[in-house]
């Protein structure tokens, strides 16, 4: 419940604090004197979207601070909550609007966001008039409203989950297609690479061994012959030869030469010995470099290969082996490809079963709602004096979507034989202000907590059915809290209480203020409404009359 407004320095509004209360809450004055600046101000501190030139001239900031009372349970809590605010049995919203537009809020004294402040106010204040932007006008929100009124959140929400199921399905079907011909365009590709790769069978670091031995048989190949020759010149023709020869010669001279020619002899021994030693490792490195003639030609031939798939395959030799892993997973998948769309198209098929469940269950549950909704809203006009109209909702199948296949319209027909049609089309302004009263009651039943602000609804009225519309909005303010600008005297007259709007200039400078009026003053007021300027005696009569004073 709204208990309180504080405003300064708004358009033209210096400074302005206002208490509400329970019940029907009324606000008057003449045309013009800024009654519509006060819901500005509300919807601004509010984060409605609304006029941005909002601070009063010469003024370096605007500021509203607005409070509510919270019962327990109230669903402002649970928002509060969520946004990791303070809660309590007070709430209070402050927002300040500065001369270049910055814009600042606080709720319970925490800085917080204009999102959270639009949650909160979808709890706290419902607004509305003849022009009405918040859904009763828009067909576009008719069934919205309709599953509202029929607590069809869980129904709606089910269809919600199934058309999610149903587009995730149809998606996987559907890439799962593309992914299959994009793989049976290329299939012939697939297997000629996959089977020229099976028959090579290369291995990982297989390139990199064949080039180190094709450059050892090649430098093999080289060498070989001077090996062999120096082999020869160490040989039985060669070295060894000479050594065997000098050591006989000196052996046969040893004996007289006294001893002489034993060293030289031992050196020579020694040396024989070591050429042996290096025969024998030549004659190793001889063998170790001889090979088949064709082995190089095979080496050479496999690693050429190897390379030439490399390169036709734009990867690394290395990688070859892997590459060829990857062909034969596409193969794979092309051959599973069949049974794994046949899956999918199960998945599909079931997914749109659920959905076709759930929204004919979603259909049928908007149908009892609609029946329900126009008994409700038909027993409303009566005490507004339109019991002859009829008030329908229209269900007609619409695309299918996540909020199933129905659209929802309302319409009325305002006398009887007369051809239904949109709601904001076929009333005249008075029947539509009745309509969107009744409508507004019937929606806003078991709302908890909510201030309703009607702004006008009375507009096109009077008379008898202005009193109609008064008293219907007295009984929902016994419920709750009701704010209501008005110019009908016969509303004003049913207000627990009232406030006038008035405008003054005061050098040069224009100012709007609300004075809180008793009894006295109420008289006066409502002769107004019903006179005009001059107040007569007969109309302060009449005033008192609807009062009931």
């Amino acid at each position: 419940m709204l208990r309180g407004l504080d405003i300064s320095d708004m358009l033209i509004i210096e400074r302005l604090e206002l208490s509400f209360q329970a019940g029907l809450n009324v606000l008057t004055g003449e045309t013009g004197a800024g009654k519509s600046i006060l819901l500005d101000s509300l919807g601004f501190v509010l984060g409605w979207r609304g006029r941005a030139d909002l601070v009063r001239q010469g003024a370096e900031q605007g500021e509203v601070t607005a409070w509510f009372d919270l019962a327990e349970g109230h669903p402002a809590r649970a928002v509060l909550e969520e946004a990791g605010l303070p809660v309590g049995d007070e709430l209070i919203l402050r927002r300040i609007n500065t001369a270049e537009g910055r814009k600042t809020a606080w709720v319970n004294d925490r800085r917080c966001s204009g999102e959270v402040l639009r949650a909160l106010s979808e709890t706290l204040v419902e607004l509305h008039g003849q022009h009405d932007d918040r859904g009763l006008l828009n067909p576009r929100g008719h069934r919205t409203i309709l599953d509202t009124f029929g607590g069809l959140d869980a129904a709606r929400a089910a269809v919600r989950a199934a058309w999610s199921e149903m587009a995730r399905s149809r998606k996987a079907e559907a890439a799962a297609a593309k992914a299959q011909a994009e793989i049976r365009a290329e299939e012939e590709f697939l297997r000629y690479a996959v089977a020229e790769l099976d028959k090579l069978a290369p291995e990982e670091g297989e390139e990199a061994a064949l080039d180190i031995k094709r450059r050892t048989m090649q430098s093999a190949e080289k060498i070989r012959a001077d090996v062999v020759n120096a082999y020869e010149a160490m040989g039985h023709s060669g070295a060894e030869a000479q050594l065997a020869d000098a050591f006989r010669w000196l052996d046969g001279a040893a004996g007289r030469a006294d001893g002489t020619l034993e060293e030289p002899m031992a050196a020579l021994n020694r040396a024989m010995i070591e050429l042996d030693t290096a025969m024998d490792g030549v004659v190793r490195a001889i063998e170790s470099m001889s090979f088949d003639s064709h082995e190089l030609e095979d080496t050479e031939e496999r690693l050429f290969a190897i390379r030439g798939l490399a390169r036709k395959h734009e990867v690394q030799p290395d990688e070859l082996a892997g590459f060829a892993d990857t062909l034969r997973a596409k193969l794979g998948a092309l051959d599973a490809g069949e049974a794994e769309q046949g899956k999918l198209r199960a998945q599909v098929k079931a997914a749109e079963a659920a959905y076709d469940v759930a929204a004919t269950a979603l259909t049928a549950a908007r149908s009892k709602a609609a029946t329900k909704l126009d008994k409700a809203v038909s027993g409303e006009l009566a005490p507004l004096k339109m019991e002859r109209a009829v008030f329908a909702t229209q269900i007609t199948a619409e695309m299918a979507g996540p909020e199933g296949r129905d659209a929802v319209s309302f319409t009325v027909a305002t006398n009887p034989g007369a051809p239904a049609g949109p709601l904001n089309k076929i009333a005249s302004g008075g029947e539509l202000s009745r309509f969107l009263l009744a409508l507004k009651v019937c929606l806003t039943q078991g709302q908890s907590g909510l201030t309703l602000i009607f702004d006008e609804i009375d507009r096109g009225v009077g008379g008898a059915t202005a009193d109609a519309v008064g008293r219907r909005l007295a009984a929902i303010a016994a419920q709750g809290q009701v704010l209501v600008v008005t110019h009908s005297p016969q509303v004003a007259a049913l207000g627990a209480h009232h406030w006038r709007v008035e405008k003054s200039v005061t050098k040069g400078m224009t100012t709007t203020n609300v004075v809180p009026l008793d009894s006295g003053a109420r008289v006066d007021e409502v002769a107004r409404m019903l006179a005009g300027d001059t107040i007569t005696d007969a109309a302060r009569d009449a005033a008192r009359a609807l009062l009931g004073s």
